[in-house]
């Protein structure tokens, strides 16, 4: 099992350097980029440290496989943080246990850098760090712990989560070895992360809170295949060859149990994924909310399962990744006019064939200021050619960092280019311009939209445009003080932000 090891981390390793050089940008990327691009102590949607760990990154270079390059090594990272923990137990089952998590189809095929990439990496050393301070009864230890979840909190809000399943813990202890002078040596390490994000949000409109709490969640409603979703979701990420093992031999596990530091890394993944089985009711659930929460699930699979238990894990994994490593290079050597009648077919044109549809816009340089309808296309426009794009309208709840960054008074009277994927609406643009074309052109095969505004009308766009959105998107609520809101301040100095 060593060998195999090793050898799953050289291949894993070769082939996602590959798949990063050659998978165009996504959206969700290009987004966090330009976090880097413009770095701060917080961004709208999320914590800072992935705009962090990009803003380093961008000093290298803007090539694809370097900004990916944490995504890239992350498994392999962890994988040896967990071969490195469970040695101490048992040699074989630690190899295989970190070679089940190398193996994991996501994290073959994953090289997207996103929020999720610091969070995983944190979030498991913070664990790990916990279960060694109860085995050593070590202060540091638990104040390591804190520190690391307090990096995890600052890279995205399910370290929260986390946080909950530690004292979930502690509580089910046994009356007199509870550990509460641990658990706070914890908090005490989250503070300044968390005092830090506290800060910011209080001196921007609260925005983090406004997007995670509010405004992404309007349209929460009962559907019945959002909880089915979940348990496909649940099944994915974290092997059903391995969840219906230790399901059989529950007996034997309820056991186990006794051992804290089994009991620990049970409840460190199983508490998050009860939280959003709950939440699965009411909100379909992303399959990377629960990456964080994979590594300790296989920590915990190799100390309640037997080495040939877990290799049996192996093998099944090993399959599905090979099946997903032979469609990903299928559909790499493909043509892209195979997906032609795909209603995604003009997405995957404007991400494949960004370059040359920068190119029609050439003519437009220097007359137009440059800008798309959504953060999607405007951030993916912004990074293939260097040049900032910015959102005009009103676009949607997710990618608004885009508010902080652009001041509609400073282009007033200017004239703005729009590029779009879909038929402009000229309601949606006459009332803001002296006057507006609206253009179109094929790309192989897929049909793209230009807006050209000229003469632009701020006053107009303020009334019609940024006032439904500060109503909509910068409702603060009332239990919240308020130091700064950007968005008011900036658009609407003499009015207060409105109260949710």
């Amino acid at each position: 099992m060593r060998r195999a090891f090793y050898v799953a981390l050289a291949l894993t390793l070769a082939f996602k350097f590959w798949f990063a050089r050659i998978l165009p940008m996504t959206g969700d990327e290009a987004y966090f980029i330009y976090w880097g691009a413009y770095p701060d102590w917080g961004f709208y949607d999320h914590p800072p440290m992935v705009g962090w760990i990009l803003a380093l990154l961008l000093k290298l270079s803007w090539a694809e496989w370097v900004v990916r390059l944490p995504a890239i090594l992350l498994p392999a990272l962890v994988a040896l943080a967990m071969l490195r923990y469970l040695k101490a137990v048992d040699e074989g089952k630690a190899y295989a246990a970190a070679l089940a998590f190398l193996l994991l189809p996501v994290n073959v095929w994953n090289v997207l850098i996103t929020t999720d990439t610091p969070l995983v990496l944190f979030s498991f050393l913070s664990a790990l760090c916990f279960a060694a301070a109860l085995k050593r009864e070590s202060q540091p230890l638990y104040a390591a712990s804190g520190v690391f979840l307090g990096l995890a909190f600052l890279s995205k809000y399910f370290a929260v989560l986390l946080g909950l399943a530690y004292l979930a813990f502690v509580l089910m202890q046994p009356a007199g070895r509870r550990g509460w002078r641990g658990l706070a040596l914890v908090v005490a390490g989250v503070l300044p992360s968390a005092l830090l994000n506290a800060w910011w949000n209080y001196n921007h409109c609260w925005v983090n809170l406004l997007f995670n709490l509010y405004n992404r969640n309007d349209d929460a409603a009962w559907l019945p295949q959002h909880p089915l979703l979940y348990v496909v979701s649940v099944l994915y990420m974290l092997c059903p060859v391995a969840l219906y093992q230790m399901w059989r031999g529950r007996a034997a596990l309820k056991q186990q149990l006794a051992q804290p530091r089994l009991r620990f890394f049970m409840y460190v993944w199983a508490v998050p994924l009860l939280f959003f089985a709950l939440l699965s009711l009411a909100k379909q659930i992303g399959l990377h909310w629960l990456l964080s929460f994979v590594p300790l699930f296989f920590v915990a699979a190799a100390l309640a399962l037997s080495a040939a238990q877990l290799k049996k894990s192996v093998v099944y994994l090993a399959v599905f990744s090979a099946i997903h490593v032979a469609a990903i290079v299928g559909v790499s050597l493909a043509p892209m006019e195979l997906w032609k009648n795909s209603r995604l077919y003009d997405g995957i044109v404007f991400h494949v064939k960004t370059a040359e549809l920068l190119q029609r816009l050439e003519p437009y340089a220097g007359k137009y200021e440059f800008s798309a309808d959504g953060f999607s296309p405007a951030v993916t426009a912004s990074y293939a050619s260097g040049k900032y794009f910015f959102v005009f309208g009103t676009a949607s709840s997710h990618g608004r960092h885009d508010d902080i960054l652009t001041d509609f008074r400073k282009l007033a009277g200017k004239n703005i280019l729009v590029l779009r994927k879909n038929p402009p609406n000229p309601a949606d643009y006459l009332p803001y311009f002296a006057k507006a074309e609206f253009r179109q052109f094929e790309l192989h095969g897929a049909t793209f939209y230009l807006v050209l505004g000229q003469g632009f009308d701020y006053v107009k766009y303020r009334a019609g445009v940024l006032r439904p959105l500060r109503d909509r998107y910068y409702r603060i609520p009332s239990y919240l003080p308020l130091g700064h809101c950007y968005f008011c301040e900036r658009y609407f100095p003499d009015e207060p932000c409105p109260a949710r």
